[in-house]
């Protein structure tokens, strides 16, 4: 039997750090007692409520693709305190044909005792409930006597002894200042393009969060601005988890906020923070639907690869990046709609004439022949390389049978060879597909009924745009990169070819070779 051993405490404190060796002896005994083998050691430090725990989901994942053969934990609390996720594992593990059994002998389904499972599962969800509602209670008491009870304090704030004090940085200088700027006229996006201009630390980096941008945004200027705090009052219990299964937040109504004055150091007056609160309500409106420009979801910067944003006042496309972050986070890229248009047109409008070029045609013919025969080539390359990888896995195995080897060494080895294997299959599958839909003529038609359609309308509407045009990359100059959409795999050759022989000049509409703006 091959095990797979799940440990899970619910903090990193010292004691529980000692049940995890605890934990792990268990289970060597157990095991070796038994005479199985163990296939690896599944260890979190997580509460049993979340299903955010990486070592349950690799076990999971595990599960599904057979690699064990029973699943061992100390009781089945801590695999899940819930209910859900403890019916999803059990179906999971029967639908792999893999037991589950708990130290306890509350389960063991190899012995046909997984009757009470359902019961104990609502049990650990019970208890985790009245745990949680204890530690709500708990934390409702702090914020009575006018501790901080949250994770993080506001910015501009650190907590000493459960209290909230200005922070000895420049933070508190950088909140007076955003309350200040929006009294002065200027929107969330701006003074959270000018913070991030200026290279100041976000809230999530003062925190200390993993993977915390350097970037400002709108919303986070915005939850400052609407943060009672910043007035030197304590204002809690402003959201609550729905359960003790569903981490997401919701809003507490507003009589049922803990309110207590003047706890701490205030940041803003309580006259200024009230002006922003009026100010806030009074610039909202009902936004109307968003308008789809014509490149709307189609046209990206080159660079960044952020969607090109459509700015009315230019008639034009600008990198969203730039337009949202300025030119620290990128450059405008910018061109007009209507030379976006005409470079697209032209460009449609010269392919539909090489493709009337019978000389062309036959020159591009041969590079299809030409590239058929380099993907057989390569095919038959690949084919050896498979049987020179085939006879190393079967010496492996024999140096392994004569412990040559050890285990692990062998199956480092084989996981090497196979990981190769696997992508030398991949290639030659794509190649074989490409040849078998590699049908020159085919190529030609499709391009040149597609063409047709166009050219009977003589205007590049969505349909048309979305029809040809898979993605347009625009160029730090303005210039655009195209990317055809066909069905055929040679058709999209047939447009490189041309594109690679045959440029269209942006400025001038005219197929040429060598000119700088080019699509």
């Amino acid at each position: 039997m091959r095990c797979a051993v799940y440990v899970r405490v619910s903090t990193d404190k010292e004691e529980q750090k000692a049940s995890l060796g605890n934990q792990r002896d268990l289970f060597i005994r157990y095991i070796s007692d038994r005479g199985w083998d163990i296939h690896n050691f599944y260890v979190d430090v997580e509460s049993g409520t979340t299903e955010k725990r990486p070592q349950l989901q690799q076990l999971i994942a595990d599960a599904r693709a057979k690699k064990f053969d029973v699943i061992l934990a100390k009781e089945l609390s801590r695999l899940a305190r819930n209910g859900r996720l403890s019916y999803e594992i059990r179906d999971i593990a029967e639908q792999s044909k893999i037991h589950i059994i708990t130290l306890d002998n509350a389960i063991n389904t190899l012995e046909g005792n997984g009757q009470m499972f359902g019961i104990y599962a609502w049990m650990y969800e019970q208890e985790s409930q009245r745990t949680s509602e204890r530690v709500k209670a708990a934390l409702r008491s702090r914020a009575q006597k006018g501790l901080f009870k949250g994770s993080n304090p506001p910015y501009g704030y650190i907590v000493e002894d459960g209290r909230l004090k200005l922070s000895p940085d420049e933070t508190p200088d950088i909140v007076r200042r955003i309350f200040r700027d929006y009294l002065s006229g200027k929107g969330f996006d701006r003074i959270a393009r000018e913070l991030y201009e200026e290279g100041f630390a976000t809230p999530a980096q003062i925190a200390g969060k993993k993977n915390a941008s350097d970037k400002w945004h709108g919303s986070t200027v915005r939850k400052i601005l609407e943060n009672p705090h910043y007035t030197g009052d304590l204002v809690q219990g402003r959201t609550t988890t729905r359960s003790v299964t569903n981490k997401n937040r919701d809003q507490v109504d507003s009589e049922k906020f803990i309110i207590v004055p003047n706890t701490h150091e205030a940041i803003i007056s309580k006259n200024d923070f009230e002006a922003v609160q009026q100010l806030m309500k009074s610039r909202k409106r009902t936004r109307p639907q968003a308008e789809m420009h014509l490149f709307t979801n189609t046209a990206f910067c080159a660079d960044c690869g952020r969607g090109m944003h459509y700015k009315k006042n230019c008639k034009g496309y600008m990198c969203g990046n730039y337009n949202k972050h300025g030119i620290k986070a990128c450059t405008d890229h910018l061109i007009r709609e209507a030379d976006l248009k005409l470079a697209i047109l032209n460009d449609l409008k010269n392919l539909a004439s090489i493709l009337d070029n019978q000389e062309i045609l036959q020159t591009l013919e041969t590079k299809l022949n030409l590239q058929k025969k380099n993907s057989e080539k390569q095919i038959r390359d690949f084919e050896k390389e498979l049987d020179r990888l085939k006879q190393k896995k079967k010496k492996s195995l024999n140096l392994f049978i004569d412990e040559k080897i050890s285990k692990a060494d062998y199956d480092d080895f084989i996981n090497d060879i196979n990981n190769q294997m696997n992508s030398i299959n991949s290639k030659i599958e794509q190649l074989k597909s490409s040849l078998e839909a590699n049908n020159d003529e085919l190529a030609f038609n499709e391009v040149k009924q597609q063409l047709d359609v166009f050219i009977e309308f003589q205007e590049l509407t969505p349909e048309i745009l979305h029809r040809f045009i898979e993605r347009i990359e625009i160029k730090a100059d303005g210039s655009p990169r195209i990317f055809y959409r066909f069905s055929n795999p040679s058709a999209l050759y047939l447009i490189n070819s041309i594109n690679a022989q045959h440029s269209t000049c942006v400025v001038c509409g005219n197929i040429s070779t060598g000119c700088t703006s080019t699509v």
